[in-house]
């Protein structure tokens, strides 16, 4: 396969490291307003609500959560969680 020559973008040059110094995040440099009505991030949490593990879980069902896409894990949790309620 022959590679073809990187043109530069005249509207979108490489970044030097002066860039990356002087960059700002996006929230910092919109107006108040706009910012407010966007989605807010997860802050920090007060403490663990949740606990690493390591798990051997088939392969198949592994498969099968992460075909649903992002937020496969939680739905393992949610699963795990059901599963638990039943075992009272």
């Amino acid at each position: 396969m022959r590679k073809l020559p990187i043109k530069p973008d005249r509207d979108n040059p490489a970044w030097s490291d002066e860039d990356f110094r002087r960059a700002k995040p996006a929230l910092d440099l919109l107006p108040a307003a706009l910012a407010a009505a966007l989605p807010r991030r997860r802050g920090p949490q007060r403490a663990p609500a949740k606990q690493l593990v390591s798990l051997r879980i088939d392969r198949d069902v592994v498969a099968r959560f992460r075909a649903t896409g992002d937020g496969w894990q939680t739905r393992v949790n949610e699963a795990l969680k059901q599963a638990a309620r039943g075992l009272r």
